[in-house]
């Protein structure tokens, strides 16, 4: 898909090599990223965004203990799916490098290598399973975009900003390619880390609400849904294989990619734990944290963060679909910009469609999680492992052998099984079964095409009042001025 995007590159590397040497120091720093640390802040960067945000509302629905462990536990089992894919392609690589093919002027995708490896069936199962996820993840950050910027700017409803977001987000079929995202994975983290850091803080310093409870888990419709709410946070690695590709030596990319776990972990837990703790069971009817807070200059920034943060990870979950489509209907070799901006247009609109049609931010995280990420990201990677090598002179030869401390091949045999099991029947069986209760509840309660969601009914009282009664804190401290 991304091979139009290394041929661009090329050609700037090119042009470049011509002009003064400061401008080639600066975009090598900005701009031509392959080294262990882009590929780290691409990891960590694509693993939270606004994710981070309904991760308390998955809490609520859990309970703290349960929060906490099953976070660890994806955590983990997402590290060992991101180890097996650069292991898959670390394989296919070799293969193909002994068959003497090169690949200077072609981004390798995971759908090739399922292709190289496995066979044509197996590719299009990948392929199908991946583009609907990455455009559904589409979906989930244009409706982000519209739910946050709310909490800034209430005089017009979601819908009418998602129209608007809409409208922005298809700038992106401009965009030729994203091989060259150094300066936004960096900016994208530090984004991230301040909203966590914020939502922690925040919490803190507004305390309990008053008669706080916490009473989840209370109901198995709303545990299974935050579960896979945590599954699809740890399944960023749909574009594990491109970021791999990007690097100059890919081999180092597992531990990087549990580091990238690890520290994310680092953001998600104490910023969940901490609003669940302020705000216990408020947040069931509140998916988006920025909701309860009170609104402050510190609060508009973390949305305005927030919101660049969502317009970049919609480019990097539209850029390959953009590439199927253009392989599809053969536009991918077109020179001209204009021509393929225009030949993109069909990808964004029906996203566009489906972000105005549900515009359920929360429930509809964990329905993609379910019956997508599970798939994409655990169940085809883990049964792909165990095919490749199923042979005794696979297994011999492979680059990649399982470590030690798993128990090398069996060890690995072994985890593969339990992660198809569980994810198959946790996470798709009973998640699925959970999330599309919880979402077709949502349609119910909401309608489709719901002009805004979860708002707060709007009161009698003057708008200061409102503003007043919603957003600030009981007013203790008055009474010493008296």
């Amino acid at each position: 898909m991304a091979a139009a995007a290394a041929e661009t590159t090329v050609d700037m590397a090119e042009n470049s090599s011509q002009s003064n040497d400061v401008k080639t120091k600066l975009s090598k720093l900005f701009w031509h990223g392959g080294s262990a640390y882009d590929a780290w802040f691409s990891c960590a960067s694509n693993q939270v965004a606004q994710v981070l945000l309904t991760l308390p509302y998955s809490f609520s629905q859990l309970g703290l203990v349960s929060g906490i462990l099953l976070q660890l536990f994806y955590g983990l089992m997402g590290s060992w799916t991101a180890y097996l894919i650069t292991s898959l392609y670390l394989e296919y690589r070799l293969r193909k490098e002994r068959q003497k093919a090169e690949f200077r002027n072609h981004v390798i995708q995971w759908f090739e290598v399922l292709d190289g490896l496995l066979g044509k069936r197996w590719r299009n199962v990948g392929l199908a399973f991946n583009c609907t996820f990455l455009l559904f993840g589409s979906v989930i950050q244009l409706i982000a975009c519209a739910s946050n910027i709310y909490y800034i700017n209430e005089k017009l409803d979601k819908r009418t900003w998602t129209y608007i977001f809409g409208a922005c987000c298809a700038t992106t079929v401009f965009i030729p390619s994203f091989h060259n995202y150094r300066i936004w994975s960096f900016l994208g983290l530090a984004m991230t880390t301040y909203t966590a850091w914020y939502l922690t803080i925040a919490s803190f310093l507004h305390g309990q609400v008053e008669g706080v409870k916490h009473s989840g888990p209370t109901k198995l419709v709303l545990y299974f849904t935050g579960a896979t709410n945590i599954l699809y946070t740890f399944g960023g690695h749909a574009v594990t294989v491109e970021i791999m590709h990007a690097m100059w030596k890919p081999e180092k990319f597992k531990a990087i990619y549990l580091v990238a776990t690890v520290y994310v972990l680092t953001l998600t837990l104490p910023s969940a734990a901490a609003v669940y703790w302020a705000f216990g069971d408020l947040l069931l009817s509140h998916s988006n944290a920025f909701a309860l807070l009170p609104k402050s200059p510190f609060r508009d920034m973390a949305v305005v963060l927030m919101l660049i943060h969502q317009f970049i990870t919609f480019g990097f979950a539209c850029t390959p679909l953009y590439f199927v489509w253009e392989k599809a209907i053969g536009m991918h070799k077109c020179k001209s910009l204009c021509k393929r901006a225009a030949a993109r247009l069909p990808v964004v609109v029906p996203i566009w469609f489906l972000a105005i049609v549900f515009p359920f931010f929360g429930p509809i995280n964990s329905a993609v999680g379910s019956l997508l990420v599970s798939f994409t990201v655990y169940i085809i990677p883990a049964l792909a492992h165990m095919f490749t090598f199923k042979s005794a002179t696979a297994r011999e030869n492979a680059v990649e052998k399982p470590p030690k401390f798993v128990g090398r091949w069996v060890g690995a045999f072994t985890i593969n099984v339990f992660i198809v099991v569980w994810v198959f029947v946790v996470g798709f069986g009973f998640g699925g079964w959970a999330s599309m209760t919880n979402f077709i509840q949502q349609i119910d309660n909401f309608g489709f095409f719901a002009k805004c969601y979860q708002c707060p009914p709007p009161l009698p009282p003057p708008p200061q009042m409102r503003n007043f009664t919603v957003a600030a804190p009981p007013p203790l401290h008055h009474h010493h001025h008296h």
